[in-house]
């Protein structure tokens, strides 16, 4: 996959993709069938795939202060569209330039001009342009006069209603990951580098890869049957185990983070990046009386969370 970080001309062998167009958080079913449907068309055109998306996220851009909201680093979406078999993806700075664009401005320059898309797929609800005053009408009508097609793809719906990156958090919030999962058609992953911490979990006996979930929605605070796959280093591969995501209480902690022990490993993953899954919430994070008390609650928690892994069948999608 290439990977293109600005919109300001593509080169000319790389002109004439079909490129879905979107945010993309999360990369769930609603967004698969976006990047199927442009799948399809660049399969009878005989062009490469792309997806267009943005970084950071607009709504950071506009709301920088606001509460921590994504379901995915960049990082884990730039993995999610190689797993997904895209040839390019336009990963365009979104900044006050890109954001003071007019619709008429933003198709013009970016996608024509600066991309050089031959057909851009969209969601039904999708909006661009300052102010959000473009919609799917007004983006065929432009793509009319510059020379390429559009297709807007139908929302897509579960049981639960629509599915859409709102309902995830949502599930995510609640503490609810199989609910988040089936409409992300893969487990929710936290991704990103495992920093050094404080030791506690491996004076505890149970050593934990702390990683950091700064600028990511906050699932429930609490224990979580995880599977975690190791994506770099020398113990690159796939573990079952649990993981907490919290202040951590019972040390006086207050900044958020993802600790997860995994089962039957012995080695260093400093450096390293994991993509953790939650699979299945335990419990609340809590305070404890004593460190014994800690340490008897972890060993129930690591007895559950191995029987609910030993009979949970992987989803489709891998990190």
């Amino acid at each position: 996959m290439k990977t293109f970080t600005t919109w300001a001309g593509a080169p000319l062998g790389e002109r004439g993709a079909v490129a879905a167009l979107g945010n993309f958080d999360g990369v769930h079913l609603g967004h698969r069938t976006v990047i199927e449907a442009a799948r399809t068309e660049a399969a009878r055109l005989g062009v490469p795939l792309g997806v267009v998306t943005f970084e950071p996220h607009p709504r950071q851009h506009f709301a920088p202060d606001a509460p921590p909201f994504r379901l995915m680093n960049a990082e884990a979406r730039v993995n999610r569209m190689a797993k997904l078999g895209i040839d390019h993806l336009y990963e365009l700075p979104f900044d006050s330039r890109l954001a003071g664009l007019t619709p008429e401005a933003f198709a013009r320059e970016v996608l024509h001009e600066g991309l050089g898309l031959a057909h851009v797929v969209v969601g039904q609800d999708f909006r661009f342009g300052k102010g959000r005053a473009g919609d799917v009408a007004a983006l065929r009508q432009f793509g009319d006069e510059l020379g390429f097609r559009v297709t807007a793809v139908d929302l897509l719906e579960n049981a639960h209603g629509e599915v859409s990156s709102t309902a995830i958090r949502e599930a995510l919030t609640d503490g609810r990951p199989r609910d988040a999962a089936a409409m992300l058609g893969h487990w929710h992953r936290i991704e990103g580098e495992v920093l050094h911490g404080d030791s506690r979990g491996h004076a505890l006996g149970y050593p934990t890869a702390n990683m950091s979930i700064h600028g990511l929605h906050r699932p429930r605070f609490g224990v979580y049957a995880v599977r975690v796959d190791v994506l770099s280093g020398p113990h690159a591969g796939s573990h079952d185990g649990v993981a907490s995501i919290g202040v951590r209480p019972m040390f006086g902690e207050n900044v958020p983070n993802c600790e997860s022990y995994l089962f039957d490993f012995k080695g260093d993953l400093y450096g390293t990046h994991l993509s953790v899954a939650l699979v299945e919430f335990l419990r609340d994070e809590a305070k404890y009386d004593s460190l014994n008390a800690l340490v008897a609650q972890i060993e129930r928690d690591c007895a559950r969370a191995r029987e609910i892994l030993a009979t949970e069948p992987p989803l489709p999608w891998r990190p």
